[in-house]
């Protein structure tokens, strides 16, 4: 399998010295289109820290020829775009139907060379920068890493935040970041990737004919210039010391106490991190083994050390290995009431006991075939797989390097885990982090709504008119081919079961979704959190089987088994190569069946859970969306009730055992398979491991109260101490996935904040006035109770007026409407997103599987587009009349204190 993640790839590199990587992949007619830069935060020093991510936002800006936000170019293309920064790269991205590859490649062509720097996009993009950056800081792992990385890397971009530090964002001014743009955005500097549904001799003809008139700049590329860390929009990554290659130096002095940051927070945390050498030196496949060694599953020597003796309620690690150095982090979130002293000496001591013992041949074949297995199952998306080849080429300057990288890691002895821990994971070079929280309290301000008002200097502008995005889009080849409409096979055992099978040769791989109607909305109110007990503690221990035992089960095939639960049911999620189907299905319905809730694993579990609530309750956007739900759905409502340390307490064993027994049964639960697999044989399989789960009785059955609308806006500010950014919920009741005005709905979404970019909200409070790192809007649509919501993340002294701006376009749209073109474009994005979603594997299986809770026809699958189609504007503008309230509305902002406007008008 591994040598098919470079089979097909072509490597082409035109005259003025673009790199481009090609590869055919034909199972959906779908292709991505990536430009990636050879410039980070690696190419920045500090004064300067930020420069290549703040460019990263700017490139969404307009160019000379199409001055306009991309953002509403590729939501009109339908195209999922992104970007991000990180230490050693730059990436833009986009995934589209088969026939608009062109038109991709003709804007990322353009902003290669014509990006305009207004000084005005300049100020308000900075400003989005700082509220993003305010969002890292709310995170005490943030700050901690930063500390210890600039400790690690004194000398180096490396230990620079990739994202920047706001002092250094204030001060960039429009020369310095075109001087930048000039630098580095170069074809020579840059590696082009396109994965998917083409034919490489026209695609390659195509791609000359943009990218090919574009000159190389002079002095352009990063050769040679010093480095930095970039934090795009989906980017978390730090930075490195130049270290030669014949010999690894400690790049920093021993520091004999450990960082300590004592801040307000929640949980402690301890961190500790080892230099390590590049990305091309042979030590690093034994270095990954050795991680997963250590840190992989319940089995692993640290999670066995630290979480299985309740010292800790979480233990992860990587290994990060980039173009110039590279680093081992371990990252532990201490238990319940626990001394991070002690658990960094019980660390370092497991540590030693490897290094003096070593390791066995079991568990290093073991994680040999977890870390395969993960790279494979990672690589089933086209996306996924351009990433690979971009990451690859600009990292270590070879695509084909996670293939001889593979090949390294199936030689890997158990004398090279010792040789690696002894050559690296020394007392000397490590740097250690301690956050100790300061005490905190919760203060909430008054949720009475007051007569206040407010003026704010803001009027929606005209939305920009698709007449002009329309002139600046490139044409789109209409020459398209029907999606091959292939649907799932479905099942239903005696006993109730259903089961969804949709075969797919692609990849060896395979896909499992579940759900069972077991979801916190039966949590007895005293009781808070049972579901997520019995869902959590599933996979502790059977009749037949303990916790480890079914760990090493799975862990020795790389396969993954998981149970999540959210208010509507519990997801099942797997994944595994093909031939482990039948360990997977037999694992899956013994825990179901036969699960046994040991008493010690129970009260491990307790210890883990009371340590999440802490930490979840110093996250603002946890604390915004509870208290959002809470003031929507009153008391007794079964979207009101929320986990305290209390009602986790007073949770017992014998109740984990009746709620199982009520709740989980064949009858209430769907089972979707999609994957490389044989449809007889596989129902065979579930037949055999499934068909003897009893069930007895009729599947409990809930009744949702109806909730009124509020009557006036409502506002609750609840204070996290020592946070730098604000997090806002703001909405009301809404509606039911089965309302017929569901998929107008989606349409009016599309439009309202269905883009961070292209939307009414994002146009508006994001792009234009730079009030928000984030902003969308959402109809979660369930089965029993409808949701509308706007998130977004502000800094403190930006919220009121975001606030207010968001109200303003709320009844723009409810009392004016929307326009045909609007309704037009977010048809097309729609379609074309859905389209693309259903080459993802994962997507893929998730909407078979809740097209069949949802009790919708299976054909529902490829007819959803056709419904989208037929929404007309007239239905789109009703729903915006009907469904949008903007003066019944609950805002809730969590964070620093923000100056709330009760009524704002």
């Amino acid at each position: 399998m591994p040598s098919t993640l470079t089979e097909n790839v072509r490597k082409t590199v035109l005259e003025n010295g673009l790199t481009v990587l090609t590869k055919e992949v034909h199972t959906a007619p779908v292709v991505t289109v990536q430009v990636w830069y050879k410039v980070g935060s690696r190419n920045e020093e500090p004064g300067v820290n930020g420069i290549a991510h703040q460019l990263e936002h700017l490139m969404f800006k307009g160019t000379k020829n199409r001055p306009i936000q991309f953002g509403r170019l590729f939501s009109a293309l339908g195209s999922d775009s992104n970007a991000f920064t990180s230490y050693d790269q730059t990436a833009y991205y986009g995934t589209v139907e088969r026939n608009k590859l062109k038109a991709l490649l003709v804007l990322e062509a353009d902003r290669m060379q014509n990006s305009q720097i207004e000084p005005e996009q300049l100020a308000s993009e900075k400003r989005v920068v700082i509220s993003e950056l305010q969002g890292y800081e709310n995170s005490p792992e943030y700050r901690l890493n930063r500390a210890v990385m600039q400790a690690v890397f004194p000398n180096h971009a490396y230990g620079l935040p990739v994202g920047g530090t706001k002092a250094d964002v204030e001060k960039f001014e429009v020369a310095q970041v075109e001087k930048y743009y000039r630098n580095f955005y170069s074809p020579d500097n840059a590696v082009l990737v396109v994965v998917g549904d083409f034919q490489t001799a026209n695609t390659l003809e195509t791609i000359k004919e943009v990218f090919g008139k574009l000159a190389r700049r002079q002095g352009a590329g990063g050769r040679g210039t010093r480095g930095t860390r970039g934090q795009g929009d989906k980017e978390n990554s730090y930075t490195q010391f130049p270290i030669p290659n014949s010999q690894f130096p400690i790049p920093h002095s021993p520091l004999p106490t450990p960082i300590v940051l004592r801040e307000p927070g929640a949980g402690r945390l301890l961190q500790v991190v080892y230099p390590l050498p590049d990305a091309n030196q042979p030590d690093v496949p034994a270095l990954d083994v050795m991680d997963y060694i250590f840190t992989e599953g319940r089995n692993s020597r640290l999670y066995q050390a630290l979480v299985e003796s309740g010292l800790a309620s979480e233990v992860t690690a990587s290994v990060t290995s980039l173009r110039e150095s590279g680093w081992y982090e371990i990252l532990v979130t201490a238990g319940y009431k626990q001394d991070l002293k002690k658990i960094d000496s019980v660390l370092s001591r497991a540590i030693a006991n490897v290094a003096e013992k070593g390791v066995t041949t079991e568990e290093v074949e073991r994680a040999k075939i977890q870390l395969t297995a993960d790279v494979i199952l990672s690589n089933r998306d086209i996306t996924s797989q351009a990433m690979r080849l971009g990451n690859d080429e600009t990292t270590v300057g070879d695509y084909r390097y996670t293939e001889r990288y593979l090949a390294a890691v199936s030689l890997v002895k158990p004398t090279d885990i010792v040789a690696v821990i002894n050559k690296y994971l020394t007392k000397e070079s490590r740097i250690v982090g301690f956050f100790e929280p300061t005490q905190k309290q919760i203060t909430g301000v008054s949720d009475k709504p007051d007569s206040a008002q407010t003026t704010e200097n803001f009027s929606p502008g005209v939305p920009v008119l698709p007449s002009e995005v329309a002139k600046y889009l490139p044409p789109v080849d209409l020459a398209t081919d029907a999606i091959a409409q292939v649907l799932p096979q479905e099942y239903k055992l005696n006993n109730g079961l259903r089961i969804l099978l949709l075969p797919d040769r692609s990849t060896p791989t395979l896909t499992l979704s579940g759900y069972i109607q077991a979801g916190t909305e039966f949590d007895p109110e005293e009781r808070a959190g049972l579901a997520a007990f019995v869902a959590d503690n599933l996979l502790n221990g059977t009749k037949s089987k303990n916790v480890l035992t079914i760990a090493k089960i799975l862990a020795e095939r790389g396969a993954s088994l998981n149970f999540e639960v959210h208010r509507e049911g519990v997801h099942i999620e797997g994944d595994s190569l093909a031939g482990d189907l039948p360990v997977i299905l037999e694992i899956l319905a013994d825990v179901v069946k036969n699960s046994t809730f040991p008493a010690q694993e129970l009260e491990l579990h307790r210890q883990q859970t009371l340590t999440d609530l802490q930490l979840e309750l110093d996250e603002p956007s946890e604390v915004a969306r509870r208290i959002f739900v809470q003031s929507i759905y009153p008391k007794k409502h079964p979207l009101h009730t929320y986990p305290t340390e209390e009602s986790l307490q007073q949770i017992q064993r014998q109740d984990v055992i009746d709620f199982k027994a009520k709740h989980y049964r064949p009858d209430t639960t769907v089972l979707a398979l999609v994957g490389d697999f044989d449809v007889d044989k596989v129902r065979s399989l579930i037949q055999n491991e499934f068909g003897n789960w009893e069930v007895s009785g009729k599947a409990p059955i809930l009744k949702y109260p109806p909730v009124s609308m509020p009557q006036k806006v409502m506002s609750v500010n609840p204070v996290l101490p020592g946070k730098a950014q604000a997090v806002t919920y703001m909405g009301f009741t809404g509606i039911k996935r089965y309302d017929p005005r569901f998929h107008a709905a989606l349409v009016l979404n599309q439009i309202l904040g269905g883009d961070t970019l292209s939307s009414r909200l994002g146009a508006e409070v994001r792009d234009r006035q730079g009030l928000s790192y984030g902003i969308y809007s959402y109809f979660q649509a369930g089965k029993n109770v409808g949701t509308f919501l706007i998130e977004m993340q502000t800094s403190p002294e930006d919220t009121s007026q975001a606030i207010a701006s968001t109200r303003q376009i709320l009844q723009q749209i409810h009392e004016q409407g929307v326009t045909l073109q609007e309704v037009e474009t977010a048809k097309r994005t729609l379609i074309s997103h859905y389209n693309v979603s259903l080459a993802n594997p994962e997507e893929l299986t998730d909407r078979i599987l809740m097209n069949e809770v949802y009790g919708l026809d299976k054909v529902e699958l490829h007819t959803f587009t056709d419904k989208i189609q037929k929404v007309t504007f007239e239905q789109v503008n009703q729903a915006a009349r009907e469904l949008l309230h903007p003066d019944q509305i609950v805002v809730v902002t969590a964070g620093p204190s923000v100056l709330v406007k009760k009524s704002i008008r």
